[in-house]
C-alpha cells in the first residue's frame, strides 16, 4: 500500500465523519464514496451503511468492476459504474460521494433542480441550478446514462440530483466533495424555508466574479 493510497483512505474516512457530524445524512446512514487512484482504478466503499467506516472498509476496484483488493458485495458492485463513468468523462474529478441527504433529496423526489441561490454553493462555482438526472434502477445502464447526460450538459457542475433517489457529488478530493454535499443540503433546506417567505431570490449579475475576486484577496494574504 502506497503513502498516497493511505492518504486517500484516511481522507475518505474523514469525509464520512464530516458528513455525519454536520448532520446532512439521512436516518438510514446509507451512502457510498470513492476516490480515484492511478489509471482506471478507484477506492470504493464496500458497504451500504457508511457510518463508522474505517480505512479497511474500502476496496480497490477497476473502472470495469474488477475487485483487486478487499471485498465488494453485490449491493455495492452495482454502483461501480455510477462512479467510474463520471471519472471517465471528468478528468478534474478525484472523488465522488452519494447520499440521500433529506432536503436535497426532496428536490430529487420532486424532479426539481436545486436553485443556485445559497452563497456556499456559489463558492463552489455553482451559478446554475443543480440538475436532476432522470430515474433508472440503481446502478443500471439507464441510470448511469441519465447521470452522464446531465454531467455533459452542465460542464463543471459539482453534483447532480438523482430523480426519486438522492444526490451524487464530485470534487477535487474527498473532503471538498463532502463540503459540496453539505452546501447542497443546507441550500436545499434554506430554499424550502425561503419559499414560506416569498421565495428564493437569484444572485445579482456578476456575483461569481465578485465572489472569486473577494476570495482571492484573502487567499493571497
Amino acid at each position: 500500500m502506497t503513502a498516497h493510497q493511505d492518504q486517500l483512505r484516511a481522507a475518505l474516512v474523514e469525509a464520512v465523519k464530516l458528513l455525519f457530524s454536520s448532520g446532512v445524512m439521512q436516518a438510514s446512514g446509507h451512502g457510498n464514496l470513492s476516490a480515484r487512484l492511478d489509471g482506471e482504478r478507484m477506492l470504493l466503499t464496500s458497504g451500504g451503511r457508511i457510518q463508522g467506516m474505517t480505512a479497511d472498509d474500502l476496496a480497490i476496484v477497476t473502472f470495469d468492476g474488477q475487485v483487486e483488493q478487499g471485498e465488494l458485495p453485490p449491493t455495492n458492485a452495482e454502483i461501480v459504474a455510477m462512479h467510474s463513468e463520471v471519472y471517465r468523462i471528468r478528468d478534474d474529478v478525484q472523488s465522488i460521494i452519494h447520499t440521500h441527504s433529506p432536503h436535497a433529496t426532496m428536490f430529487a423526489i420532486a424532479h426539481q433542480p436545486l436553485p443556485a441561490v445559497y452563497e456556499a454553493l456559489l463558492r463552489f462555482g455553482v451559478t446554475e441550478a443543480i440538475p436532476v438526472a432522470a430515474w433508472g434502477p440503481r446502478g443500471s445502464r439507464e441510470s448511469v446514462a441519465n447521470i452522464l447526460e446531465q454531467v455533459r450538459s452542465h460542464p463543471g457542475i459539482p453534483a447532480v440530483l438523482l430523480a426519486n433517489h438522492g444526490l451524487l457529488a464530485f470534487g477535487r478530493d474527498p473532503l471538498a466533495t463532502a463540503q459540496v454535499v453539505i452546501a447542497m443540503e443546507e441550500g436545499a433546506q434554506m430554499t424550502l424555508g425561503a419559499r414560506d417567505l416569498g421565495g428564493e431570490k437569484a444572485f445579482p449579475a456578476g456575483a461569481l466574479e465578485q465572489e472569486r475576486a473577494h476570495m482571492a484577496r484573502f487567499a493571497n494574504r
